[in-house]
């Protein structure tokens, strides 16, 4: 049975999502990416609901490059602080923890979001 790279990051998703849970306390911070986009977000699990999100539509000029990942973790970070979020789990959905994940992670660290 061959499986795609998708369905592939799917099941480390879930089996990632099993074990990270955010709370009010501490919110999870979950990354998305494709072909032609990147977001973030940080998600309240046991309210359900979505606290602060970014995206590349939200960020001026920003493309879908390791650069646009950088301006995503900075305007996420600056609404988390608005929003009085500062301690997040990070959920890296799957995704290998180098290149836009990772450079959004670092930039959203020097913000001033703590994981």
């Amino acid at each position: 049975m061959n499986t795609t790279r998708n369905e592939k990051r799917r099941h480390r998703t879930r089996r990632i999502r099993a074990r990270v849970i955010g709370s009010a306390t501490k919110p999870r911070l979950s990354v998305f990416r494709s072909l032609t986009g990147f977001s973030a977000q940080i998600i309240d699990d046991s309210a359900g609901k979505t606290l602060v999100s970014a995206s590349l539509h939200d960020v001026k000029g920003a493309k879908n490059t390791v650069d646009g990942a950088v301006s995503v973790g900075e305007a996420l970070a600056k609404k988390a602080s608005a929003a009085g979020v500062t301690d997040v789990i990070f959920d890296r959905s799957g995704y290998k923890y180098h290149g836009k994940v990772k450079a959004f992670a670092d930039a959203a660290r020097k913000s001033g979001l703590k994981f």
